[in-house]
């Protein structure tokens, strides 16, 4: 429902640092102007009700264009986002989405990398642990490249 073109467009969302997660969406091509604004509701399992945003990115209109949530865990594999739009005297079109949450996470780096280089064996010793994450209960799970330069 709602006037073609006034729903958010490129709606995107990150995990990051573990538990933090910014969303962020385009304003609507006909839904310009000052007097629109959007609201982002999200809920991480069916059987919980949705959670509205309290820290919005707003334009230099004033327009939320944006999210930053706190203490987001990655618990169920889903979530679901909504936006709603509110504009004087217009219906305009409301998003919604489902989101697996693992797939918007970005790892942390390795934690405590530390390398021991001996002459006698000529040779390195590369050891790390596993990065942060809310998520994966198995370091197994977890591939990792190094890139070795002489420098």
């Amino acid at each position: 429902a709602g006037m073609n073109g006034t729903a958010i467009e490129n709606f995107v969302c990150v995990i990051f640092n573990v538990s933090f997660m910014n969303c962020t969406w385009l304003v609507g091509r006909t839904a310009s102007g000052d007097d629109t604004q959007y609201f982002l509701y999200w809920k991480n399992s069916m059987n919980e009700d949705f959670t509205g945003c309290q820290n919005y990115i707003k334009d230099n209109y004033g327009r939320h264009t944006g999210c930053r949530f706190k203490n987001v865990t990655i618990e169920n594999k889903r979530a679901s986002f909504l936006v709603n739009v509110s504009r004087s005297g217009q219906n305009i079109q409301v998003y919604n989405t489902t989101i697996s949450l693992y797939q918007i996470e970005k790892l942390t780096p390795p934690l405590n990398v530390t390398v021991n280089c001996t002459e006698v064996s000529h040779g390195c010793e590369i050891r790390w642990q596993p990065p942060r994450t809310s998520h994966v209960k198995r370091h197994a799970c977890f591939k990792y490249e190094i890139v070795i330069e002489n420098k």
